[in-house]
């Protein structure tokens, strides 16, 4: 298949349907379900989920009594099924159906031609508005684990396990409205079991806020069974003799919205979202405490049944094939688009950093902090915790001792918002140029640089970083101080630090696990919130746009990896932080293949027009990447993350976990080998992802 087919990443197409249904008029309703089941085949789904009782209407009352109506919904039945023949999708809808002398409320599944399953609704609401156990029967009322329909012995039973036999991880389980509503819903089993993706047909009335919650219950459905959960409620011309109705559909994947209907609409709609497999299967493979409940209820697992279908998997050449991607991949995984998430994730980032740091201070009996300043966003990041931290334990700001350590290549720009920032702060800020003891070193190791020659070679640079170090760690001794770092998760998955007696080293580190596009919006949003005053915004805003770079080549020399000319630019030799930062996250936080990180970068990245860019990022900011250079940049990352510095990671320094992304401490979310070999991953690369 086709690099840009997202069936080809592990990703399946789903569809959610809201017919607008005739009260009584199964034959009207199968004929609007068909042209939904045609619609969600036409758009490259597999799956197209429909409502309870979608075939006959929900709200039929005492009428699910009557024979002809019932006779009826098994013939629109019927009609789906003839239907299905020419369409791709497992299709999920919802009837009455007789079977040992009982009505049950059912959800069938219908694939090619055929029925596969009957799922019988478990759990019968009685209560309020809710008057289903005078019709229908609950599923253990059913005497068989088979119904005859259409010729046909099929599976019944709430136990019902649809197996796709050709696409890995494709599991599907059927549950019916109040079944959810449950404290063990019968898809908690199923996802134990193995079931991926949990489909609910329900009908719902609405009620003022009920909408909300049922959000809630499938978003937490969807985590905790690490799982995609499709919720489909009855719409559009349901009797409101006493009720109403609002055609609401969701699509969950671990507790994440893919797509959400809009609601009160008087027409068919119909939703869809790309589902990706793989990501839930990295997810329960990591997840300990799900496999732990899969033997705790193995017995019970083991009996599920199992169905198994095949269904054509779609191309990519237009033509009932699957176009585009189906779901927002945020181009700033560690940074939420909307400004009220991004405000409430940098409110509780902040505050963990300072947290960590406060409990550090107390726990050591130590009240100063030594801090290096170079002017750039990490240690400005971190020289903010410091200050804030000292707030809270009631020290004054004077007991952080700040220092500028200019060397070789500091610019006058650095320097300056370096210790403007000090000065506002109120700390205590010193300079101390580290070119005399550099050049000294320089001059003990016979370097050509002490003889008057322009090498920048990677000594000429580490010995500036470790000189720095150096002072800081010997500072601390002399003041009983403790040394903070600043790098942050960007630096430390890159190996962009000087090892041992050098900036990768501390004795804590409130942003080791802040990547560098997290540290940019949390600064921002300290100027936003009103943090400091006014003065020290102005100089943060100026720290912000300044270009980042390490500053230890001089703008005219050629540095260790071929700079030359102008401002020595981070990015130009390790790649964009933010391309990395996307990489790292999708690398450590799921351990996807190369390849798949690639296809979700282009989709992210490669058209300004398509997702959300953080309402703050100025324009000039919003870049876009072609294919070429996003598998450039990864195939930088791949060498660097898994071949030349895990060694650093081995012995970070300690420092908070921040997010959900995950740390690569050694203690923490990152374990690894530092003599591993990364040829897998880039070969990997190489091999299917284009080069243009």
């Amino acid at each position: 298949m086709d690099f840009y087919n997202p069936y080809r990443h592990g990703l399946i197409r789903a569809a959610v349907a809201v017919p607008r249904v005739r009260v009584a008029d199964p034959a009207a309703n199968a004929e609007a379900t068909i042209a939904l089941a045609r619609r969600a085949h036409a758009d490259g789904a597999l799956l197209a989920l429909f409502p309870e009782l979608g075939l006959s209407a929900y709200s039929n009352d005492d009428l699910f009594h009557q024979q002809a109506l019932l006779d009826a919904s098994l013939e629109a039945l019927g009609a789906v099924v003839d239907a299905s023949r020419n369409l791709r999708p497992l299709l999920a809808v919802g009837l009455p159906l007789r079977l040992d002398g009982r009505l049950f409320n059912c959800a069938v599944a219908v694939h090619a031609g055929r029925v596969l399953a009957v799922a019988p609704k478990t759990y019968l609401p009685n209560y309020r508005e809710f008057y289903e156990k005078r019709q229908f029967a609950g599923a253990d009322a059913a005497l068989s684990r088979e119904i005859r329909l259409f010729d046909a012995t099929v599976p019944f039973g709430n136990d019902l396990l649809l197996e796709a036999v050709n696409l890995d991880g494709l599991i599907v389980h059927m549950e019916l409205c109040e079944d959810l509503w449950t404290p063990i819903p019968p898809s908690t089993y199923a996802a134990l079991a193995g079931a991926t993706v949990l489909l609910n047909l329900s009908a719902s009335n609405i009620t003022i806020g009920k909408a909300g919650y049922r959000n809630h219950l499938c978003a937490a459905q969807s985590g905790k069974c690490i799982a995609a959960y499709l919720y489909s409620a009855a719409g559009p011309g349901e009797s409101t003799t006493d009720l109403a109705w609002d055609g609401h559909a969701v699509i969950f994947e671990h507790d994440r919205l893919l797509a959400e209907s809009e609601r009160f609409v008087r027409t068919d709609q119909m939703i869809t979202a790309d589902i990706d497999l793989e990501l839930l299967g990295a997810e329960r493979l990591r997840n300990t405490s799900f496999g732990d409940c899969v033997r705790s209820y193995r017995e019970r697992l083991r009996s599920l049944r199992r169905v198994g279908f095949e269904p054509e998997l779609p191309g990519a050449d237009g033509q009932g094939g699957v176009t585009g991607l189906r779901r927002v991949v945020e181009r700033f995984p560690y940074v939420p688009s909307g400004s009220a998430a991004r405000d409430a994730q940098c409110y509780e980032a902040y505050n963990i950093q300072v947290h960590g740091l406060a409990k550090r201070l107390e726990a050591s009996g130590i009240a100063r902090i030594v801090i290096g300043v170079s002017g750039g966003l990490d240690s400005t990041q971190a020289l903010l915790v410091a200050a804030r931290t000292m707030d809270q334990l009631g020290l004054p700001r004077a007991n952080i001792l700040a220092y500028t350590l200019p060397g070789f290549a500091t610019s006058a720009g650095t320097r300056d918002n370096a210790l403007t920032l000090m000065r506002v702060l109120g700390v205590s800020a010193s300079e101390i140029d580290i070119r005399p003891s550099c050049s000294q070193m320089l001059q003990d190791l016979g370097h050509p640089y002490a003889e008057g020659q322009p090498v920048y070679d990677v000594t000429f640079e580490n010995v500036q970083a470790g000189e720095r170090t150096s002072h800081l760690f010997r500072l601390a001794n002399l003041h009983n101080a403790l040394v903070l770092g600043t790098g942050d998760l960007s630096e430390i998955a890159l190996g962009w630090s000087t090892y041992g007696v050098g900036d990768q080293m501390s004795h804590y580190n409130v942003n080791a696990s802040v990547p560098k596009t997290l540290i940019q919006y949390l600064i921002r949003w300290v100027i936003a919130s009103g943090q400091f005053d006014a003065g020290t915004n102005a100089v943060l805003q100026a720290i912000l746009d300044t270009e980042i770079s390490p500053e230890l080549v001089p703008a005219d020399g050629a540095g260790a990896d071929g700079d030359s000319g102008g401002l020595q630019s981070t990015e130009a030799r390790i790649g964009p932080y933010e391309l990395q930062d996307f990489n790292t996250f999708y690398i450590t936080r799921y351990g996807l293949r190369p390849s798949k990180v690639a296809f979700l970068a282009w989709h992210a990245w490669h058209d300004r027009g398509q997702g959300d860019w953080p309402e703050n990022l100025p324009p000039e900011r919003r870049n876009q990447y072609d294919l070429a250079s996003i598998r450039h940049w990864l195939e930088v990352f791949l060498w660097r993350f898994f071949k030349t510095s895990q060694f650093k990671r081995s012995c970070m320094p300690n420092g908070p976990k921040v997010g959900s992304g995950g740390s690569l401490s050694p203690r923490g979310d990152w374990r690894a080998p530092s003599d591993a070999e990364a040829e897998v991953w880039l070969t990997e690369l190489r091999d299917n992802v284009p080069v243009a």
